[in-house]
């Protein structure tokens, strides 16, 4: 497969995103220039900011690889694109909710960074996509409980 640059133009940024990402990106028709990802293959973990930063920190010391990290600024949120492996727990999703924190899960859709002027100020990552690598979502939701801590934390117990 060829190497192919990032791009300058939304049509070559969707073919990275794609051929180097695998990430289902496509052009936005509704939104010109914009880029959106359907969730199928790859998910998301959607928290605020604050939270965000305190999971790469915890990560990072954890030396653990965080993978591609989206900032949405308008809403004050990060996203983590993960691998799907997450249960189905209406348990944990509402106990992760009122923590501001949200799995988008098969069928959501993300949108990502697109070279258009309009779309570097809603969107931009903190940690681009570079391959294919993705973080369990498990260990994210994990050190997402450990940044909580344990008042918070206890009631996501069975999460490992």
């Amino acid at each position: 497969m060829d190497h192919i640059p990032f791009g300058e133009t939304p049509a070559s940024r969707t073919i990275f995103y794609r051929r180097v990402c695998d990430l289902p990106a496509n052009l936005d028709s509704p939104s010109p220039g914009g880029i959106v990802m359907q969730a199928t293959h790859v998910w998301a973990v959607r928290m605020p900011i604050p939270l965000g930063r305190a999971v790469k920190h915890h990560m990072a010391h954890r030396d653990s690889a965080v993978g591609p990290i989206l900032a949405l600024p308008r809403s004050n949120q990060w996203l983590y694109l993960i691998r799907p492996d997450v249960p189905e727990d209406v348990s944990l999703f509402a106990q992760l909710f009122r923590n501001h924190v949200s799995v988008i899960r098969a069928g959501g859709t993300v949108a990502l960074p697109s070279p258009t002027v309009r779309s570097e100020a809603i969107r931009q990552w903190i940690e681009p996509p570079r391959d294919t690598f993705r973080p369990s979502g498990l260990a994210i939701i994990a050190s997402v409980r450990a940044c909580l801590g344990p008042g918070k934390a206890q009631a996501v117990t069975h999460v490992q």
